[in-house]
């Protein structure tokens, strides 16, 4: 098979989820498939993250836009390498093209009412490119992948399409993220001393980030230790605004926020942390709980959305929209040793259950499904 596969941003230098999502994909199918042959689209970019092999080649392909690039650049790079098959990894897909192809549509909270008013300008926009995109493609789409079951069955009953040409494969987490009974000192890069509450949040309505800064400071009232809040890719503005749109003043002196993280200080970050926070609106699966697990840290999580499904009992989940409930856990950790250490146990076993191996053999599997299709039908 020549195997096609979009990665227009993996190059870029502050990557995000579906990013790494796609980097891993490649990476592995690139260690566990020496037979076939691969050909990785991406924009040209500073972090050159992925290499040519023999059977995997690496072609940039260049445009002014993002929109151009994917709807004409692509699908022609796509037809001058002759590939079998397109596989597009982040919810859109070129509109014109008679190349086989397979979308990852990741959610379909672009279909969901939303605030525009707190969203930037490219947000907005990307918003409205994939409203106009998806509901075109996914009738012209061999398979369609997401990536949890509370995802596939949102997808079935919002968009009508049969489960026969979905393929539900859960993501994966990178080896590095394990647990360490010597950190290095990376971390203090960000906080000067271990045992801090880790938080990823930023200004997206789903990431809950207002109510969560509300628990904490009710955390701090209570707490005897008042740990520090660690939060990464936050503005400083955001948060000014909310603590004064709840007069939650005392939250200031306690957090600290370094700005964007790379994903290769989080296993350090994971391991000096005490507990970590994912308390999402809404997950289409939730990478970051898996990584905290794999490094022994305690996960407190909404019971809302993929969750559930992704953490199981052995994450805490807690309600979302619930900051009381949030704090009453924090102080259920702090003070309750023995529930922290079986919390901790907890997540080592739950994140075995998920790797990026395991996610790329279904890649594969898929490839060779859609393939055969392909050849019964021409026959």
């Amino acid at each position: 098979m020549r195997i096609g596969i979009e990665a227009q941003r993996i190059f870029r230098t502050n990557k995000h989820g579906m990013d790494y999502v796609v980097l891993q994909e490649i990476l592995h199918l690139q260690r566990i498939d020496h037979k076939n042959e691969y050909f990785i689209f991406v924009k040209p970019g500073p972090d050159r993250c992925v290499e040519d092999s023999p059977n995997m080649h690496i072609i940039e392909v260049k445009a002014a836009s993002y929109p151009i690039w994917e709807q004409i650049a692509l699908p022609r790079a796509a037809h001058e390498m002759n590939v079998d098959l397109l596989h597009c990894t982040s919810n859109t897909a070129p509109l014109h093209c008679d190349i086989p192809l397979i979308l990852t549509l990741h959610d379909i909270i672009f279909l969901e009412p939303r605030d525009k008013h707190n969203k930037s300008l490219y947000q907005n926009m990307g918003w409205l490119y994939r409203r106009m995109v998806v509901p075109r493609i996914l009738s012209k789409c061999r398979r369609i992948i997401t990536v949890s079951d509370f995802e596939l069955k949102n997808i079935v009953n919002k968009l009508h399409i049969p489960e026969s040409r979905l393929a539900m494969i859960y993501n994966g987490y990178n080896s590095w993220f394990q647990e360490q009974e010597d950190v290095e000192n990376i971390y203090q890069k960000y906080m000067p001393q271990r045992g801090f509450i880790f938080f990823l949040g930023n200004t997206d309505p789903k990431k809950n980030t207002e109510r969560t800064l509300v628990a904490y400071s009710k955390y701090l009232e209570k707490s005897t230790i008042k740990r520090p809040l660690l939060m990464a890719d936050l503005d400083r503005q955001y948060l000014n605004d909310i603590i004064s749109r709840n007069h939650i003043e005392n939250i200031r002196e306690h957090i600290v926020m370094p700005g964007y993280i790379p994903n290769s200080d989080l296993p350090y970050i994971y391991n000096a942390a005490f507990a970590f926070l994912y308390t999402s609106l809404r997950e289409s699966f939730g990478i970051p709980l898996l990584e905290a697990m794999a490094c022994g840290t305690p996960v407190i999580t909404s019971d809302t959305s993929s969750m559930p499904e992704v953490g199981g009992p052995e994450a805490i989940l807690v309600n979302p929209e619930q900051a009381d409930e949030i704090a009453k856990k924090l102080i259920q950790l702090e003070t309750d040793e023995s529930f922290y250490k079986e919390k901790k146990e907890a997540g080592l076993r739950r994140a075995k259950l998920f790797s990026w191996e395991k996610t790329s053999h279904q890649l594969l599997e898929l490839y060779k499904e859609v393939y055969m299709e392909r050849k019964r039908l021409s026959k």
